[in-house]
């Protein structure tokens, strides 16, 4: 009889287990990862953007709430690690050396991008027949000056840095913090409360962007939501071949021409697109690179890379390592030559991939970027201004693809970067090693000095 309670307890209990786990499921979505969560919201965007197309417009103010919360932590999280990278280097020499790596290295491989998608685009002779007329010049009047290369050396470097940590000028930013890296390394121990203070400022940093990059698919599905009610799939028909395009040279980026360039230096190609997947995917749907800057810099220190290669030539690479934005001008340029007719000889297109090497490079901080290149370039080989303004129906899809290859080409420029630098620091412990005898002769102890060379080395490698 004292038993007959329990098994009614029994009989509710999972009446209560159910109520308790309701919310719990709900709550699940959130701790999935962030790529699956975004791949979600591009599915619910595309819906709303489809079957509710004007809240789906309004719904671009969550997408831009986010980058605006990107935007806000980049300058603040860029300037200390340049510096602290910088000022943590062995001497300016090393500084140098990096710079002058990253440079040539980012030239080399925009050029050999450019020679396959010009190939490609005339091989696959993509353009030719494609409907004019329905390009509207108005759309683009107001970027048909082109480039000024004096406004452009202005641009990265600043009369007052105030105004360029305001305004995000990430070159300038750039500029500056290498300044003040040089300066404070150049100054020793004096330099310890300043590079304490923006130790601890890049820490917090890097805390901020744990709790913005938790509302990435709010700006997702701000984005999907936006650019399929604006947009739709009515130009998909016309410039789905060139759309093609663009796609199968970035998948011959990818799949052959970054895995080559990881071979030769040795990089673990697959194992960095492991670690840094989620991060491509969520580069791609939001159409920002700098929307994954700060997590990428973390991943690249886990796979290894130091941090003051990263915090050096990843920044650096928005600007001059555009590999995707490379590809897509290249291709873009060949399509429109043959929809209007224009010559495309093969000294034609050398003379494009030549400017398209120029152009390219400091472009980041320019409004419009790629449309600007587009005019400047199409310029020179006889394209109308208005032609660029055929593309912009799909240029958002296209956009997808170019950032998601911007942020590998950059993720792979820091590793290349940082292998080459440690094999030169290799190489100098092994030449300060040949002196260790002469102290030795001397009546030191035979190890001292070369052992204080390579702890000095380790210390610099760790830095």
């Amino acid at each position: 009889m004292t038993t007959s309670p329990a098994p009614a307890d029994d009989a509710t209990a999972p009446e209560d287990a159910d109520a308790s786990r309701t919310p719990r499921k709900w709550w699940k979505f959130w701790k999935l990862p962030i790529g699956v969560q975004s791949l979600i919201a591009v599915g619910v965007g595309a819906l709303i953007g489809t079957f509710a197309p004007a809240v789906g417009e309004q719904l671009k103010l969550a997408g831009d709430v986010f980058l605006n919360l990107v935007q806000m932590i980049v300058v603040p999280l860029v300037f200390p690690l340049i510096v602290l990278g910088i000022a943590r280097m062995d001497s300016a020499k090393k500084v140098g050396r990096m710079a002058a790596k990253a440079i040539l290295y980012f030239e080399v491989v925009t050029t050999i991008i450019l020679l396959m998608a010009v190939a490609l685009a005339k091989l696959l002779d993509i353009g030719s027949g494609a409907p004019v007329a329905g390009a509207d010049g108005a759309s683009v009047e107001t970027l048909e000056q082109g480039i000024d290369f004096h406004e452009l050396l202005l641009h990265a470097v600043p009369k007052n840095v105030f105004a360029a940590f305001a305004e995000g000028n990430l070159l300038a930013v750039i500029v500056f913090a290498g300044f003040v890296g040089v300066a404070l390394a150049a100054i020793g121990e004096q330099s310890k409360p300043m590079t304490s203070v923006l130790d601890s400022l890049a820490n917090a940093m890097f805390k901020v962007v744990g709790y913005v990059i938790r509302l990435a698919p709010l700006g997702v599905l701000g984005f999907i939501s936006y650019d399929v009610a604006h947009y739709g799939f009515g130009n998909l028909s016309s410039l789905l071949g060139f759309l093609a395009v663009v796609y199968v040279g970035m998948a011959i980026i990818l799949g052959i021409i970054f895995p080559i360039i990881a071979a030769i230096f040795r990089v673990e190609y697959v194992t960095m697109l492991k670690a840094i997947g989620n991060l491509v995917g969520l580069a791609f749907v939001t159409r920002s690179s700098e929307a994954v800057l700060a997590p990428l810099l973390l991943k690249l220190e886990g796979l290894g890379v130091s941090r003051s290669t990263t915090s050096f030539v990843v920044p650096l690479g928005y600007s001059f390592n555009t590999d995707g934005s490379v590809l897509y001008q290249a291709v873009a340029l060949v399509f429109l030559a043959n929809a209007y007719g224009v010559d495309t000889s093969i000294p034609t297109l050398l003379l494009m991939v030549g400017v398209l090497v120029i152009l390219s490079k400091g472009m980041a901080g320019v409004a419009s970027a790629s449309i600007v290149v587009l005019i400047a370039a199409g310029n020179t080989i006889g394209l109308p201004a208005e032609a660029v303004a055929l593309l912009l129906g799909v240029d958002f899809i296209a956009d997808m693809a170019r950032t998601a290859v911007n942020v590998v080409g950059n993720s792979l420029a820091a590793s290349v970067i940082d292998k080459s630098e440690e094999k030169a620091e290799a190489k100098a412990g092994r030449s300060a090693a040949t002196p260790s005898s002469v102290p030795a002769a001397a009546g030191g102890e035979p190890g001292d000095e070369l052992g204080g060379k390579v702890l000095a080395g380790r210390r610099s490698a760790d830095g």
